[in-house]
């Protein structure tokens, strides 16, 4: 159970790292490092909490397919974070770097979609919602300041390798998860 744990938890802070990263490689200034940890925090907390509860509507509606469904969900968001997006992340990362208010809230919401389909697959890991939750927002804070600060001293290419590794992680987990239900 703490293997898929650190599987579930550990691929998502990979990728805010990546992001954070690039908006440190954008030259985000000092003085907003706090308000976009804070940012990453809030919506990477938020975004299973929907994908729980939307999740547990489409599985009681599912039923025992509903199992399945979330294990392709997972390997599904593994894949797309292999997908190379080279240019939407500089992107996203240099609007980030320069909005404030109502931009900001959907640039929040773009980069914890990945959060969203983890929500999903919550009741069939069968974790505590709360502990994840919570476990999401310490690392999301953490890695983030991490990659603001490294950003700009790091690089594209480990930007781009953390986020590779994320998916892989990701779709490896969906992989044993789909073995085990075979299984049993």
């Amino acid at each position: 159970m703490l293997l898929k744990l650190i599987g579930l938890v550990i691929p998502l802070g990979l990728d805010t790292f990546a992001v954070a990263a690039a908006l440190g490689i954008a030259g985000l200034p000092g003085r907003d490092r706090l308000r976009v940890s804070l940012v990453f925090t809030a919506f990477e907390m938020g975004m299973p909490l929907i994908g729980f509860f939307g999740g547990g509507l489409v599985g009681a509606g599912l039923g025992n397919a509903a199992d399945y469904v979330a294990i392709a969900v997972l390997v599904a968001l593994g894949i797309y974070m292999l997908w190379p997006r080279h240019e939407s992340d500089d992107g996203r990362a240099q609007l980030l770097a320069r909005t404030r208010g109502i931009a900001t809230i959907g640039l929040g919401i773009s980069i914890s979609l990945d959060e969203l389909a983890i929500g999903f697959t919550l009741g069939l890991l069968r974790f505590s919602v709360l502990l994840v939750i919570v476990l999401i927002g310490v690392q999301t804070f953490v890695v983030s300041q991490l990659g603001l600060r490294l950003g700009g001293r790091v690089g594209e290419g480990i930007r781009e390798g953390a986020e590779r590794l994320a998916g892989i992680v990701l779709a490896l987990l969906g992989l044993v998860l789909l073995a085990e239900k075979l299984i049993t």
